[in-house]
């Protein structure tokens, strides 16, 4: 019997707006009288209160009143309400002006109380369960500052009130300085110069993140909470639904850079309805590139990957009446050559390779093959099959290479700027780390601190490029769009990073400082303290900063092409590409730690 239900919820209201209006209107000719209410105008009392209840009641139906949910009544229900009164009184006058005789004597200004007191009396009925409940969850939530003033705001200040999310807003802080003083749904808002008094006069504990900020800015907000004891941060995403959505703020979130000169126009019209086959299809770049060729109006789109998993992961994310995919290694030209001659590519995108940089000192001879005879394949085959542009997509351990895989993205370099094109345009691309793409530094920072740690480093000193896999594949193709045939373009990768303030930071995300250590392992076989993206800074300039080119290396391809055959027929391939790559100086290291250090080569990450 008492478990509330659509029905009985309709009937508990109904019975209370005929009870409380019987109440408001006595309470009306009783103030209109001052509590001294002549004899002769309660005579006809019940008959105006059946007029006017029933006018009520019929209003508040139309205007759906009591189909709201008394949990979540808010702001659009109060409105309605009072459309509701305004009706229902409406009706009242109409009736009486048209038939005063059946009314009379009745206190007209009592009527315009009534409809003061109704309005309060019934809309605080409405609004007192979730008053209740806010009021008790209240206690138990978590104290939160709300960064930034924008429409997101409000409506998560509504969100932790009606207990969607399990924060209470203490303060607004506004970074502009222009809202200071002012109010949103009834929290102060106050500006950044007061952000140390509001965290310690609230004890607020945690902070969501209501505005966007530049990552440069949003790491600087992050460490200046941190410092002042806030280290629970949220940021607040508003969807299409207008729910709000919380999420952790991520290493990418302060990293991350948006280029200022992208050109989506001219990516548009590189792409849009042309025939482009990616290899690699199924990896980090690979993968993002087949979303982007898609997004930007590819015709048709060939998948070619040599791992099944990879392949159907990218194939089930892409429009099937527009994709194909293709389970082909590029090393395997007969079946490569097929998938040409089959879809006739205008465009074809090379990010098929072994990039892991220990993996290829540990195996050579697949690095070799796979790095080199691939590349070479897939221009050759774009030669034959008269392909429009092709862009190999390089690295920057491909400038004064210590390592095989950087060695050999360096021969592929070499061969896509030497090999006679005839019809095709070939070019390369060459840049640094991406965030997040398998194998990465990052995702393997956030296995370890899911895990307790510790995190791992190789060297206190190493530093390295990175970039957001959206961005470079975008850029890639910015790229690929201005080209002629034979550049090796460099795109720019922003501020190297060390990668100890990388897994700091990320520590300090997780709000962890205290319980994870980090610990240095030394530098891998092949491993650089420092990578580079340029070796001459000559002539380098483009039309869009974010792009450089790089002068050509001649190298004669009979010449080159006897000397990749030697390499890949070799027993000792580093001492070949050494003489391909004459700047290719191979670095085997034992582990180091850091000077300094505790003994187990660990050191605290604050």
């Amino acid at each position: 019997m008492m478990k509330p239900t659509f029905g009985k919820r309709i009937l508990f209201f109904v019975l209370s707006d005929l009870f409380l209006s019987a109440a408001t209107l006595y309470l009306a000719y009783a103030l209109r009288f001052n509590f001294a209410i002549p004899s002769h105008f309660l005579d006809n009392f019940w008959r105006i209160y059946s007029v006017l209840v029933l006018f009520k009641i019929a209003a508040f139906f139309f205007f759906r009143i009591y189909f709201s949910s008394w949990r979540f009544f808010g702001l659009q229900d109060f409105k309605r309400l009072f459309y509701g009164h305004v009706a229902a009184y409406t009706a009242f006058v109409a009736l009486f002006l048209a038939a005063r005789e059946w009314f009379i004597p009745m206190p007209r200004s009592a009527i315009a109380i009534d409809f003061v007191l109704s309005m309060m009396v019934l809309g605080g009925l409405r609004i007192s369960k979730r008053l209740v409940i806010e009021s008790a969850g209240d206690r138990e939530k978590k104290k939160c500052l709300i960064v930034g003033v924008t429409p997101r705001t409000s409506q998560i200040i509504k969100s932790a009130l009606s207990g969607e999310i399990p924060y209470y807003p203490a303060a607004v802080i506004d970074t502009q300085g222009t809202m200071s003083g002012t109010y949103v749904e009834n929290v102060k808002v106050y500006g950044m110069d007061r952000l140390a008094e509001v965290i310690e006069k609230e004890e607020a504990k945690a902070a969501l993140i209501a505005q966007r900020f530049e990552p440069k800015e949003l790491d600087e907000l992050v460490e200046k909470l941190d410092a002042l004891g806030v280290r629970e941060l949220k940021m607040v995403s508003l969807l299409a639904d207008r729910n709000e959505q919380l999420k952790d703020i991520a290493i990418e979130d302060l990293l991350a850079r948006q280029p200022k000169d992208l050109d989506t126009k001219a990516i548009e019209k590189f792409v849009k309805g042309k025939t482009i086959l990616v290899t690699g299809a199924g990896g980090s770049i690979g993968s993002e590139i087949c979303r982007q060729v898609l997004k930007f109006g590819a015709a048709r789109l060939v998948m070619v990957d040599n791992s099944e998993y990879n392949l159907y992961q990218i194939a089930e994310q892409m429009d099937p009446s527009r994709s194909v995919a293709k389970l082909v290694s590029v090393l395997d030209r007969k079946r490569l050559a097929q998938l040409f001659a089959k879809y006739r590519p205008q465009i074809v995108l090379h990010a098929a390779a072994y990039k892991h940089v220990p993996l290829c000192e540990e195996n050579v001879e697949m690095a070799v093959e796979n790095n080199i005879l691939g590349v070479k394949n897939v221009i050759d085959l774009s030669i034959r099959y008269e392909v429009e542009k092709v862009v190999n997509i390089s690295s920057d351990k491909a400038v004064r290479p210590t390592n095989v895989m950087g060695a050999t993205k360096r021969v592929g370099e070499l061969y896509a700027q030497n090999v006679p094109s005839e019809k095709t345009e070939i070019v390369s691309v060459r840049f640094g780390n991406v965030l997040g793409s398998s194998g990465s530094v990052v995702p393997k920072f956030r296995e370890q601190i899911q895990k307790g740690g510790p995190v791992t480093v190789t060297h206190p000193e190493i530093t390295r490029y990175f970039m957001l896999i959206p961005e470079a594949c975008q850029l890639v193709l910015q790229a690929a769009a201005m080209a002629k045939g034979g550049e090796l373009f460099i795109l720019d990768m922003g501020e190297p990073v060390k990668i100890v303030d990388l897994a700091k930071k990320m520590i300090r995300l997780y709000g962890k400082e205290d319980e994870i250590d980090i610990e240095f392992t030394g530098l891998r076989p092949g491993e650089k303290l420092y990578e580079e993206l340029l070796i001459d800074e000559a002539e380098c300039k483009t039309r869009y900063e974010s792009i450089y080119v790089a002068k050509s290396t001649h190298y004669d391809i009979d010449e080159l092409n006897r000397d990749i055959d030697e390499l890949l027929e070799s027993d000792n391939k580093p001492e070949v590409l050494k003489r391909i790559v004459p700047e290719f100086m191979r670095r085997e290291v034992d582990r180091l730690k850091k000077p300094g250090a505790e003994p187990d080569g660990r050191e605290k990450s604050a």
